[in-house]
């Protein structure tokens, strides 16, 4: 029985990491993929930060290199999920406190036609409800499950620096 119990603990550990990607990929840079000779389906960017005020610089960030990415590579579709923490400041009721956040975040949906996600499960945990943000962040069930669906249509993902990082620059 014992012997059963590790053939299935190591296969499911073996599942987990196959699920995960290949081992030790090293994440594509902005600096990257501007230098690559043709444009990708697409680019996804990912916020995922632990610090609340997060947006504040990985927003702004967002902004400078779509406009690198378009200047590159006019046309190139693309999207934003942000799901870690810095997400609540995109709730209806905190924008008076992060007005600048939300006015990066409409530009970004409206303006840029880049679609701005936050996830539903996360704002679930925190008893928030796809109503209590406003109408240009779309409420996707799972950030990470959102990020798949566009990897699976061939977008390349970007991962924003942390917060911490940005503001060492």
């Amino acid at each position: 029985m014992a012997a059963l119990l590790q053939r299935l603990r190591n296969l499911l550990i073996g599942l987990l990491v196959m699920a995960a990607g290949p081992a030790g990929a090293a994440e594509l840079t902005l600096d990257e993929l501007l230098t690559r000779p043709s444009a990708p389906p697409g680019v996804v960017f990912e916020i995922v930060d632990r610090d609340p005020g997060a947006l504040d610089m990985a927003l702004p960030w967002v902004k400078q290199a779509a406009r690198h990415i378009r200047g590159r590579f006019p046309g190139v579709p693309m999207a934003l999920v942000t799901h870690g923490r810095e997400m609540f400041a995109l709730q209806a009721g905190s924008r008076a406190g992060n007005l600048a956040v939300h006015q990066i975040a409409e530009s970004l949906s409206r303006d840029d036609g880049i679609p701005v996600h936050v996830c539903e499960t996360y704002a679930g945990r925190r008893g928030l409800a796809a109503e209590d943000f406003p109408a240009y962040i779309d409420v996707a069930p799972s950030g990470p499950a959102q990020i798949r669906n566009y990897e699976v249509l061939d977008y390349v993902r970007l991962l924003v620096p942390r917060a911490a990082v940005l503001t060492k620059r």
